[in-house]
């Protein structure tokens, strides 16, 4: 059996044709899901990038890897202990090293452990190629890597092949060269709407529609496909377009791999894997050309299974989350699965198309705010313990079949599915916390670790002038403060400011 991977950065699965997408951005992916199987309703546990991706090779939900944020403690995995041997649970018992235990020949094209230091991410892997530029890569780049690569291996046996693509992830960077194939298509028809613009452009908080750049406006040259604001509808197609293309540009790429698989003959007997680390928002939440929410926008994402002898055009919607593919390709490969593994097995969907999945799945965002989220039968339960800048609400309450856009907050109307979201994200908590007491070496929820240290990375409020990754920081904090003064949203900043009162009070006092 030989494995390929692809990965595509930011990736959100209403924009493909195969899950209903009005616009062609892709065709290949839609052909391979065509002789596959469709997921409808995967999820990331943890968002964004680091998060995501710490536990899909791990197995494990980020409350146990202890990485859920991109900088501070829990940016790295948690400590062993006593009991950690010669080497950790990622070179062990991670996906990649039982599939080396398999047999199989392990090698990855990405960036990403250096992009954000995660040299746990390399885990288990025979060859990994960097390709350079720290995610910062189109697919141009990427592309070369992944030909030479099957050039020389394509017909060996027993091979799983990670390949990561970034070009819908922001800044969107597809060549300027490169024509829009959607210059002529309309536009989303929720975001089509001068009203819903207008409105968002009263909103607080990075990466809204003034601020698309997290902290401000800033436009870089080498991005002509990236808009710094949205305030009409031109932008709005700039940006749509923007995401849009990167997402077809990509596919370009994979039809160029599947005619490599086809040429060698191997194709059919090859198993493809297409998915994402998270989503992108786009307007929800009033937040734009990020994945900063423990939203169904930014955690839900693509996953689409061709499996040589698998169910072909077939479907699936029961709710699964990304760590559900490690049990399930030791049960294809005749592996056992891990009891520090979090994942559970759908290979009966795969072969057989049997309707297995979850009831319900949890998933959390310590990057950029601090949320844990449950989604069961329609609805989405969010809860907020840092609301990084933007004034969420401690509850929002959403039904995301009727309103899939997270337009109509439910909360203050549904007090009694609220308590229901409650309790279930309690007894979640329960679980792993109980898992933890037996396998880890501490018993701490990273997620108050990050409130402890002032809050999520990338609006951490902290001693600092702010400056490196736009980091909060207090002074970073009150130049923000100042934007939004200028720009039409005093009232924004003045809720900031009382807000966030307390935490600014300290931090001063330390100063003097």
């Amino acid at each position: 059996m030989r494995i390929l991977y692809i990965d595509i950065d930011s990736l959100r699965p209403d924009h493909l044709g195969c899950y209903g997408y009005h616009r062609a951005t892709s065709p290949n992916i839609d052909r391979i899901a065509a002789e596959g199987l469709l997921f409808h309703n995967a999820y990331v546990s943890d968002a964004p990038c680091l998060p995501s991706r710490s536990a899909f090779y791990s197995g494990r939900f980020g409350i146990h890897t202890g990485v859920v944020n991109h900088g501070g403690v829990a940016a790295q995995p948690k400590i062993e202990g006593p009991a950690r041997g010669f080497q950790d649970h990622f070179a062990t018992r991670g996906l990649a090293s039982r599939l080396q235990g398999l047999g199989y020949h392990t090698a990855m094209i990405s960036p990403f452990g250096q992009r954000h230091a995660a040299w746990h991410f390399y885990a288990g892997f025979h060859e990994i190629h960097n390709t350079g530029k720290e995610g910062m890569e189109s697919a141009e780049m990427v592309q070369p890597v992944v030909e030479t690569w099957l050039d020389a291996n394509v017909s060996r046996d027993q091979w799983f092949l990670h390949v990561n693509f970034w070009d819908p992830h922001t800044p969107y960077r597809v060549p300027g060269n490169a024509p829009n194939p959607f210059s002529n298509d309309p536009l989303p028809a929720w975001l089509d709407d001068e009203k819903l613009i207008a409105r968002h452009n009263r909103v607080p908080g990075p990466h809204t529609s003034l601020e698309v750049s997290m902290y401000s406006d800033a436009t870089r040259p080498e991005y002509p496909n990236h808009p710094g604001k949205v305030t009409d509808k031109a932008s709005m197609r700039k940006m749509i377009d923007g995401y849009d293309h990167g997402v077809h540009y990509v596919d370009q790429q994979i039809g160029k791999i599947v005619e490599k698989l086809k040429a060698a003959g191997v194709y059919d007997e090859t198993m493809i894997i297409i998915s994402a680390d998270h989503g992108e928002n786009l307007g929800e939440l009033g937040i734009y050309a990020e994945h900063g929410t423990a939203d169904q926008i930014t955690c839900r994402i693509p996953l689409i299974i061709k499996y040589p002898g698998g169910v072909a055009g077939a479907a699936n919607t029961r709710l699964h989350y990304q760590v559900d593919l490690a049990p399930t390709l030791m049960e294809l490969l005749g592996g056992e699965p891990d009891e520090l593994w979090d994942g559970a097995s759908y290979a009966a969907a795969i072969l057989s198309g049997a309707d297995v999945g979850r009831d319900e799945v949890v998933f959390g965002q310590c990057s950029h705010v601090c949320q844990r989220s449950v989604r069961w039968g329609n609805w989405l339960y969010l809860r907020t313990y840092h609301d990084g800048f933007h004034l969420f609400p401690q509850e929002m309450l959403f039904n995301v079949e009727a309103d899939p856009h997270e337009q109509h907050d439910l909360a203050p109307a549904r007090p009694d599915l609220c308590r229901e979201g409650a309790w279930r994200l309690a007894r979640w908590h329960d679980a792993q916390m109980q898992k933890m007491a037996r396998f880890g070496h501490d018993v701490v929820d990273p997620l108050w670790t990050v409130i402890r240290e002032g809050g999520p990375f990338h609006a951490r409020l902290a001693l600092g002038d702010g400056t490196a990754s736009a980091v909060g920081g207090l002074h970073g904090f009150k130049r923000y403060l100042q934007r939004l003064e200028t720009t039409g949203r005093a009232d924004g900043a003045e809720a900031l400011r009382q807000k966030y009162a307390a935490r600014l009070s300290d931090l001063e006092a330390l100063t003097e």
